[in-house]
């Protein structure tokens, strides 16, 4: 309300002013050319409040951008690192993907040819603080066995029981054929015994603590 009284007194004050300078100039060629500046000042001070709403919505748009624009920025970059994730991560699982299917490769047929095993299921793990899936970096490699179905069953004949306490038990068994294949694979593997980690379906494991 007080910027709207100032601009109308504005107003009324150059009117007078222009009036009283028009009265004083006498009848000539320059009162022509000062009764159109003095036309040009009126319309400039009627046009102020428009002036200054513009000049106040130009500085909000630019204080807007200002902001704006490194929020976009930000945002932009937050979105490629994700996806940069995504992507090695991808490259990473494949990686440990084709050093399993290597390290299965390895050791299948002296597996088979001396234990009567294969490998049903591996899963490897390398250390997290380099970037690189090799048989150097390896942490763990956890070897699930199975023996072969040869699709041929047979029904033998009912033993007579016999205890045998000197015999171990077969879990037992088991689990020193676990440890045993373990230092097997470790050998072939070129790494230590505590990284293999080896279980048999049906038997035992050689997890180690």
């Amino acid at each position: 309300m007080e910027f709207i009284t100032e601009w109308v007194t504005n107003i009324i004050l150059f009117i007078l002013l222009a009036t009283v300078i028009d009265m004083l100039l006498p009848n000539s060629s320059m009162q022509k050319y000062t009764k159109m500046v003095m036309g040009l000042l009126l319309i400039a001070i009627i046009l102020t409040p428009i002036l200054k709403i513009i000049s106040k919505d130009f500085e909000a748009a630019l204080t807007s951008i200002n902001f704006q624009q490194p929020s976009e920025d930000k945002n932009m970059k937050n979105l490629i690192d994700l996806k940069k994730k995504e992507i090695q991560a991808s490259q990473h699982a494949y990686i440990l993907e084709e050093l399993a299917g290597r390290l299965k490769k390895d050791v299948k047929e002296e597996l088979m040819k001396q234990y009567g095993l294969e490998i049903a299921d591996i899963d490897v793990e390398v250390n997290t603080k380099s970037d690189q899936a090799t048989l150097k970096n390896l942490q763990k490699v956890m070897v699930l066995l199975s023996r072969p179905d040869t699709g041929v069953k047979t029904v033998e004949a009912v033993k007579p029981i016999v205890i045998d306490t000197e015999t171990p038990l077969p879990s037992k068994k088991a689990t020193e054929e676990a440890k045993q294949i373990a230092a097997f694979l470790s050998e072939k593997w070129n790494v230590t015994e505590d990284t293999v980690e080896v279980q048999i379906e049906g038997g035992g494991n050689n997890k180690n603590g």
